[in-house]
């Protein structure tokens, strides 16, 4: 590899989950405090950083597709890095199979990548694929400007080893970061602009920690203090294993205003036996009282979740205790994907795997479910008048898009600014969104 000029613009790609596209950020702010500057868009990057996600099947391979597209328009290359799960998983072999990526780093070691950068104009390649635990934290910079909705990481890894997943391998075991390391951020995004902040973690009410009392306390207790900054408006947080939920964080639905009625936690199937093949540490009737005890402390809240179909060894009749689950709930969101066989996960090589066209059946059976439920969530929010917060500009002029608290995305026309909490009455409802009018209310 020949030395090459140092970076002037950067582009930070992230794929996958929410916490990808926080990494994702805090990677730009690393770039950024070195002087190179975001590429415009349109234009051609010195470097970029291709934030990967490993959830999914053939997510290496969709890595070398994406390598194989970065060109210039002069037809050169530019800088090219590899972060994230796949770089995680498959750092050698990208180094060998991709002669054009310069820096392969890991999701656990990218507060190492601009000395990583230096290494890679001097001409030689790097990879780092280190797992120390939330060392990165202290090495990244402070957070100056954020949006009006941001996220913060406050756990990371899993020790769940959910039979599927790849995520204990690739992220590590579970940690959490320290409380006042998390006030501390979180004051800096308020203080940069962000009225609501999403708490994020692979298991993020796994969360614990030490208050600046000295006491132990968990997600709710984190959640009950970050609701005593003043500017700060919102709070929500994703991702939740049913096997985390404690008494106090369903009392915190009840009792704090600042957090939103919106719940993210996913069952995966309706169905016992496999929930038992999966390694899921809840039965569908647990995962049910659960949520009753969620409504009953917060009787407005919008229930979200992930299910897999066609896991190994599914049956119909299996797939039919996950479609009466979904009858039970009624969801107001939800993620669903066909089973991906990931190498090393125990799943991969169980017996009885489902055919693909078995799985694209169910997939749509459950999809047309869960669509159902979603619009129809939508439509009974008719009427409602409710706080917006002002994300971004919409399509057409004079158009502006925000989410209300049980996380719809609504458009309406208004001349009000980003970042304002304005009161909207929701009046269209379709599949994915709202549409309102602002009520001549003040705004916030």
């Amino acid at each position: 590899m020949r030395a090459t000029p140092p970076p002037k613009t950067y582009r930070v790609k992230s794929f996958g989950c929410q916490m990808n596209v926080y990494d994702g950020e805090r990677m730009a702010e690393l770039l950024a405090d070195r002087g190179i500057a975001p590429a415009a868009e349109g234009e051609d990057a010195d470097l970029v950083v291709l934030n990967t996600c490993h959830i999914r099947e053939k997510a290496a391979e969709k890595v070398y597709s994406d390598i194989g597209r970065l060109r210039k328009a002069d037809g050169s290359k530019p800088l090219i890095a590899v972060a994230g799960c796949v770089a995680q998983a498959e750092g050698e072999e990208i180094m060998a199979r991709a002669p054009a990526v310069s820096m392969v780093v890991g999701p656990q070691a990218y507060h190492r990548l601009p000395e990583m950068l230096d290494k890679a104009v001097a001409g030689e390649r790097a990879t780092d694929t280190d797992m120390p635990p939330i060392a990165k934290f202290d090495a990244l910079p402070a957070r100056r400007r954020a949006p009006p909705s941001a996220f913060l990481t406050v756990q990371e890894g899993c020790d769940k080893f959910c039979t599927y997943c790849v995520v204990p391998y690739t992220r590590g075991a579970e940690i959490s970061r320290p409380f006042a390391d998390l006030i501390a951020e979180a004051e800096r995004l308020v203080a940069g602009g962000a009225r609501e902040i999403t708490l994020l973690g692979q298991n993020v009410n796994a969360w614990t920690g030490e208050d600046d009392k000295g006491r132990a306390i968990g997600l709710d207790g984190l959640i009950r203090e970050l609701a005593r900054l003043p500017d700060l408006a919102r709070i929500r947080y994703t991702t939740s294993h049913p096997m985390d939920v404690t008494d106090g964080l369903i009392a915190a639905h009840g009792e704090i205003d600042k957090l939103m009625p919106f719940l993210h936690l996913p069952v995966q199937s309706g169905s016992d036996p496999i929930l038992k093949a999966m390694n899921r540490s809840h039965d569908a009737d647990g995962y049910l009282r659960l949520l009753e005890r969620f409504r009953a402390a917060r009787p407005d809240i919008a229930l979200s979740g992930d299910f897999i179909v066609g896991f190994p060894g599914e049956s119909e009749a299996d797939f039919e205790a996950t479609l009466q689950l979904v009858d039970a709930v009624g969801y107001a969101q939800a993620f669903s994907f066909k089973y991906s066989p990931r190498p090393g996960t125990p799943a991969a090589t169980m017996a009885d795997q489902v055919a693909p066209e078995i799985m694209d059946e169910r997939l749509q059976r459950l999809q047309a479910a869960l669509n159902r439920d979603q619009i129809a969530f939508n439509q009974a929010s008719l009427g409602k008048t409710c706080p917006v917060l002002v994300e971004r500009k919409g399509k057409k002029p004079g158009q502006l898009l925000g989410k209300s608290p049980w996380l719809q995305s609504v458009w309406f026309d208004s001349d009000v600014s980003i970042g304002e909490i304005v009161e909207v009455e929701l009046a269209e409802a379709g599949p994915n969104s709202m549409a309102g009018r602002v009520r001549a209310s003040a705004t916030t």
